[in-house]
């Protein structure tokens, strides 16, 4: 099974600064997830990146991971959280992963 991670930076593209509450990004992030019916998790992490323009910003990041979700729609979500977060790109990750469920009652 796949495991796709995609890593969504905070801060505006032109700006280069967190132009809202983290809770609205994730509150968006939830909404995009539901909206496309997709099982995920994410955490708020840290990090840099490097614009197109060579200069680098350090930022907080949401990395959205999604389990055995078809690529054409993460590819999808990925373009649309882009956007609606005002980036420059998101990076996708993805890796084979063994992925079960255990289920138990009293």
């Amino acid at each position: 099974m796949t495991k796709t991670e995609i890593y969504i930076g905070l801060n505006d593209q032109d700006s280069k600064k967190q132009e809202f509450a983290t809770e609205k990004y994730v509150s968006i992030l939830k909404k995009v997830c539901v909206s496309y019916r997709v099982p995920f998790s994410f955490n708020l992490i840290q990090g840099g990146y490097l614009h197109e323009s060579g200069e680098y910003t350090q930022e907080n990041t949401l990395v959205l991971s999604l389990i055995g979700a078809e690529k054409s729609m993460v590819e999808e979500i990925a373009r649309d959280l882009c956007v609606f977060f005002r980036q420059e790109s998101v990076l996708i990750t993805e890796g084979e992963v063994r992925s079960y469920s255990i289920r138990d009652r009293l």
